[in-house]
């Protein structure tokens, strides 16, 4: 079967004429877009606190490799998207959502895709530490994300643009990114890793979900279609609702377990989780949903950091 094709523009749209150069500092800091990397922070920060609850012995080293090592697969996935969505025509001076280096002319793309390059470069390096300690399981995993974290929307089969992006984010976010840091440290997989790294995948999809929502009427113009764009807003809003409230569902695992505090913690950001909710059902989609992009960022990390603390403290 053939792989999908997206209709690339004859010309790029220009940046307005307007838009003031900024320092180069200030454009790159803008492309790596800080609120998402809570993304590629809470799965580990997460693990760490789970490798503690099953009585085992941390060890930081692993973690603060895995962490600069997501990290930079997520900045790298980042700067892909950025300079490739404007390639393809789907970023252009009409987007909701905030300002994207390329499309502003702030960066060029080559510059963006050097910058991607490089980040994915620094995640491999990182990662030859893990591999060490975890073998080949770790060379696959780091491969097999290297290969996603580009694949998102580059290469011939971008899973941006056929609707596989939320189902990537769940695995590679979530279950790969928690699971796989606590095979490193513990040298298992368990029950536990699976559905902790169940409830952050749902969390981080809850980003790429809000995001796919605002920009699904200039997605629909360049066929990509996304989830958002496949199913209509209806979908896209239950889908938002169902990845905020199945990780609190998923608290009775940790109360079934008798690990009370590690049930307990996490409800303390639901709040969020609410407001998140109603405004997404309230708003259609427009540069508002940059607010709630804000939102699920701070559910993500809170839910993380409180379910970690409750995870430390049971052990």
């Amino acid at each position: 079967m053939s792989a999908p094709t997206v209709p690339v523009p004859t010309s790029h749209p220009r940046p307005s004429a307007h838009l003031p150069k900024q320092a180069g500092v200030k454009s790159w800091l803008m492309a790596l877009r800080p609120k998402t990397l809570t993304a590629a922070v809470v799965p580990v920060v997460v693990a760490t606190g789970l490798v503690h609850a099953e009585k085992h012995e941390v060890l930081w080293w692993i973690s603060i490799f895995a962490l600069l090592s997501s990290i930079f697969i997520q900045i790298g996935t980042n700067l892909v998207n950025d300079a490739i969505d404007f390639n393809r025509g789907a970023d252009t001076e009409t987007r909701t959502g905030p300002q994207r280096v390329t499309q502003s002319g702030l960066l060029t793309y080559k510059q963006v895709m050097f910058g991607a390059l490089f980040s994915f470069f620094l995640a491999l390096c990182l990662g030859i530490p893990l591999v060490f300690q975890g073998g080949w399981p770790i060379v696959a995993i780091g491969v097999i994300s290297l290969a996603l974290g580009y694949s998102y929307t580059g290469g011939p089969f971008p899973l941006a643009y056929v609707g596989l992006g939320d189902l990537f984010v769940i695995l590679f976010f979530g279950l790969v990114a928690v699971s796989g840091t606590f095979l490193l440290q513990t040298g298992a997989i368990t029950a536990s890793a699976l559905v902790a790294g169940l409830q952050v995948g749902c969390l981080a999809t809850v980003l790429i979900a809000v995001n796919n929502l605002r920009d699904s009427p200039q997605d629909k113009l360049v066929s990509k279609k996304t989830l958002a764009v496949r199913f209509g807003v209806t979908f896209s809003r239950i889908e938002i609702a169902m990845m905020v409230l199945i990780p609190f569902l998923l608290q009775a695992f940790w109360f079934w377990r008798g690990q009370l505090i590690a049930a307990a913690l996490p409800f303390l950001s639901l709040p969020i989780g609410f407001v998140l909710i109603r405004g997404v059902i309230k708003t259609p989609p427009s540069p508002l949903y940059n607010r709630f992009l804000g939102m699920g960022a701070g559910l993500q990390i809170s839910f993380g950091i409180l379910l970690a603390v409750g995870l430390w403290i049971a052990g």
